[in-house]
C-alpha cells in the first residue's frame, strides 16, 4: 500500500492508476490526512464503463431490467425500398 499527496497524484496520475490497475491500493492524502483510496476494480465489476453505468442505474432504480430477458428482438421488416418511399414523397410534393 502506498500513500501519495494530492499534488503529486495530480502530476503523476497515470502512474498511480497503472499501479492500482496492477492490484495495489493507493492512499490519497491532503495535508497528511487520508481523504480517499485508489483501489483496483473488484472482480465483480464489469470491464466496460457502459455496463457498469447501466448496472448502477438499475441498482439506483433509474432503470428497470427487462421482464423477460430471454425474449428475442422482433425481425426487422422492410416495408418498401427506400427509392420507392423517396419517390412517393417527391410525387406528393409536386402535387401540392
Amino acid at each position: 500500500m502506498r500513500s501519495v499527496g494530492l499534488k503529486t497524484l495530480k502530476n503523476k496520475l497515470s502512474e498511480y492508476v497503472r499501479l492500482a490497475a496492477g492490484g495495489e491500493t493507493i492512499l490519497i492524502s491532503d495535508r497528511d490526512r487520508v481523504v480517499a483510496e485508489l483501489i483496483p476494480p473488484r472482480d465483480t465489476r464489469a470491464p466496460l464503463v457502459s455496463d457498469t453505468v447501466l448496472a448502477q442505474a438499475i441498482r439506483d432504480g433509474v432503470l428497470a431490467p427487462p421482464l423477460d430477458s430471454g425474449a428475442s428482438l422482433p425481425e426487422r421488416v422492410t416495408v418498401a425500398p427506400l427509392e420507392d418511399v423517396l419517390g412517393g414523397l417527391g410525387e406528393d410534393r409536386t402535387e401540392r
